[in-house]
């Protein structure tokens, strides 16, 4: 086995670690999720968990990216998975103690989330340690289908679970998987070191050192405020799917419909990791949220539970391609000795989008669009003639709206000049592997 097979060996180690604490914390966030909405009826009661679990890792995001360069990234990965459990068993002893309210759980994810912004960057740029560059859409691939997991198989689990047991015992489970993870990055640190740099600068002088490299390349600063507002519309949708659909049906059914979706990005990250993808990333990554928009779209106009599944399945299977593309053009853009402070800075510029989306979600449902389709309503007595009014429909309809948008999002990035001028670009030496 040659020092590429051996290191890919290694990467595959970390990874199933992941994989597991993936599908481990996609247990909480369904559980918590649903237990909010059935004890308060609140979509934005539902959105804030999301909000409060996605919020102090955003904001962390810069300053964790300059540690995943100058620390050891695996040190850092057990670091971000023990401060997840510190989370998650806070609202397990405040749950066994009878005293719940709702900010404990705000706390108690926020606190999860800060762990996985020193986490995140760390792995990211674990894997321009491990894995050549022939080998970047196999890795991102595997990535994604860790990151599907928690969509694919939670929802399902978890849903299940909590129609037979507490949902302390789910959150057991979360603390379990992040112990395993913590397990497989102590196995492979004997074998293998994060390369060090000698030159260490103040964070803040290397936060800035970051954005100034991110605007001197044009077509990734580019690439990178399109997907902010992408990643708006993807907030929105992720935040308001699950009050929607418990308006048609029940926990346990909304499990297994969101599981059914999310096997969407399984299938598209099995192949990307299998076969990897075309040479064309930029027409790649237009195209695929072209149709992400579009299955977004008409994910809105319809009630019926399976109907919403089969659209949703189209959407999901359409993410991993997009990801995949917007992984492989950045990080064959960006030197290696610059990628965990690059990497924060892109995802938290990108990820704007997602605060604005996790912060206005519930106002948007509650307060805004699901009042205009109560029946006596004009989009009620107009455009709810066909998709229908009453309790969620609002949210039906700013998903066809939010869907438009990012269909003619994608179109537009393919045809962004300096964007299309990544593809083909190779940076000498931003891999390191043994």
């Amino acid at each position: 086995m040659n020092a590429h097979d051996k290191a890919f060996r290694r990467f595959l180690i970390i990874w199933s670690g992941q994989l597991l604490s993936a599908i481990g914390s996609g247990l909480t966030a369904f559980a918590l999720g649903v237990f909010v909405f059935q004890q308060t009826h609140s979509t934005m009661s539902y959105s804030f968990i999301i909000l409060f679990s996605f919020l102090p890792s955003f904001l962390l995001l810069p300053f964790s990216g300059v540690l995943a360069d100058r620390f050891d990234r695996k040190k850092m990965m057990i670091i971000g998975d023990i401060g997840s459990i510190a989370g998650i068993l806070f609202i397990l002893l405040v749950m066994l103690s009878g005293h719940m309210e709702l900010w404990h759980i705000y706390l108690g994810v926020g606190i999860s989330a800060i762990s996985a912004a020193i986490l995140n960057p760390a792995f990211k740029a674990t894997v321009s340690d491990l894995v050549s560059e022939e080998m970047y859409s196999q890795a991102s691939g595997l990535i994604q289908l860790a990151n599907s997991a928690q969509y694919l198989i939670s929802p399902l689990v978890a849903g299940f679970l909590l129609s037979a047991f507490d949902i302390q015992l789910v959150l057991l489970i979360d603390i379990i998987t992040f112990l395993l993870a913590v397990g497989a990055v102590l196995l492979i640190m004997k074998h293998d070191a994060t390369p060090q740099k000698h030159e260490r600068q103040s964070f803040f002088r290397e936060m800035s050192e970051a954005f100034r490299y991110l605007l001197s390349k044009k077509g990734v600063f580019s690439l990178v405020l399109l997907m902010s507002v992408v990643c708006f519309y993807i907030g929105l949708l992720q935040s308001l799917l699950g009050p929607m659909m418990l308006t048609l049906t029940d926990s346990k059914t909304l499990g297994i419909a969101l599981s059914a979706s999310a096997s969407g990005m399984l299938v598209s990250s099995l192949l990307i990791g299998l076969f990897g993808m075309g040479k064309s990333k930029v027409f790649m990554l237009s195209f695929s949220l072209a149709l992400a928009g579009l299955f977004y779209a008409l994910m809105g106009v319809f009630t019926s539970v399976w109907l919403i599944m089969v659209f949703g399945f189209l959407f999901f299977i359409t993410l991993p391609f997009v990801n995949t593309s917007l992984e492989v053009l950045i990080r064959t853009n960006v030197e290696n000795e610059r990628q965990g402070r690059v990497w924060s800075m892109i995802t938290a510029i990108s990820q704007i989008g997602f605060v604005l989306a996790f912060g206005s979600a519930g106002f948007l449902a509650d307060h805004v669009f699901n009042p205009l389709f109560d029946p006596d309503q004009f989009l009620g007595q107009t455009v709810g003639q066909v998709i229908g009014t009453g309790a969620g429909r609002g949210i039906g309809f700013l998903f066809i709206l939010s869907g438009v948008l990012v269909a003619l999002l994608g179109i537009v990035i393919g045809r962004v000049r300096k964007i299309r001028d990544l593809e083909g670009i190779t940076l000498k030496g931003n891999h390191s592997h043994k």
